[in-house]
């Protein structure tokens, strides 16, 4: 066990990005909002499903701005094939919560955010299924640097923005490589402490002088928790390994049955190469030479 805390359990990421100077810094620095957000109130993270047969969308952490913008943050350790799904669904969630029945209801919604934080890539998920991800990020992808998207609807034929009020970003936390000298923004930095914290023996003084930084790695201290807190994130590390190592074992798996399939394939399809030419040259005598006899074929 470490001196810190590992953010990207949900233990971790609650305990640190659950006091407000902390979530008001990452928001500040992750989201493009006119003024900025000054203060924010956490909302129940619970939202009920379209109907009572549904079962609930519990996110990670929910916050309410004082200007009425609603943000969903999330953090998710172990790949997910359909997660850019669940965060719309998780969305529509919010805006049927937004719109309940009983209400005036003037289809005026508020600014919503979705702020994904994952420690794998979309490919990663993706890949062991044989299954493409047809997104514009997959396409600058030969930048390996490129782990944030941001996403909005846009128009198609314009490529401008039609819709401002829904915005999706998502952080793919193997593709951030960078050292923390290099980094060079608080969100950036932000970054950082969220992939690295767990493996820091002391705050680095690139980060010193700030008070939230301090803070935050003040939170972040093992030695600060009590008994009970220090075992419930033991319990919450063990069981994201857990999943984790079990999901990517099984992603394995896939793979290689994929790949067996695959090399059963080339083998038939080579056979079948090779049969049809020899039915070619077969052809190519009979055109010259007249058809051949059967003891002669054998």
């Amino acid at each position: 066990m470490g001196v810190y805390i590992d953010l990207k359990t949900d233990f971790g990421f609650k305990r640190a990005f659950g006091v407000k100077e902390v979530m008001l810094k990452f928001l500040n620095s992750a989201l493009d909002i006119d003024g900025g957000i000054v203060d924010l109130l956490y909302g129940n993270p619970e939202q009920l499903g379209f109907s009572i047969d549904e079962r609930k969308a519990v996110y990670d952490l929910y916050c309410i701005t004082g200007k009425n913008e609603h943000i969903i943050v999330e953090i998710q350790s172990a790949p997910q094939l359909y997660f850019i799904d669940r965060t719309l669904v998780y969305i529509a969630r919010l805006i049927n919560k937004l719109s309940e029945k009983g209400k005036d209801l003037d289809f005026n919604l508020p600014p919503i955010y979705s702020i994904n934080i994952l420690d794998f890539s979309f490919e990663e998920a993706a890949m062991p299924l044989g299954i493409e991800i047809l997104r514009a990020v997959q396409v600058e992808r030969a930048n390996k640097n490129k782990y944030v998207s941001r996403v909005k609807l846009v128009d198609c034929d314009t490529g401008k923005v039609f819709y401002k009020k829904l915005t999706f970003v998502y952080i793919e936390l193997p593709h951030f490589t960078k050292e923390l000298k290099d980094a060079n923004t608080p969100f950036e930095q932000l970054v950082f402490i969220i992939k690295y914290l767990h493996e820091l023996n002391d705050m680095p003084e690139e980060l010193r002088n700030d008070e939230v930084f301090e803070r935050l790695f003040e939170i972040a201290k093992i030695a600060r928790m009590t008994k009970n807190e220090v075992n419930n994130y033991l319990k919450d590390l063990n069981n994201m390994n857990i999943v984790r190592n079990e999901i990517r074992a099984r992603d394995n798996i896939i793979a290689a049955e994929r790949n067996e399939i695959r090399a059963r394939d080339n083998i038939i399809a080579a056979e079948r190469n090779a049969h049809q030419e020899t039915r070619a040259k077969l052809a190519e005598y009979e055109r010259r030479y007249g058809v051949l006899s059967k003891d002669k074929l054998e």
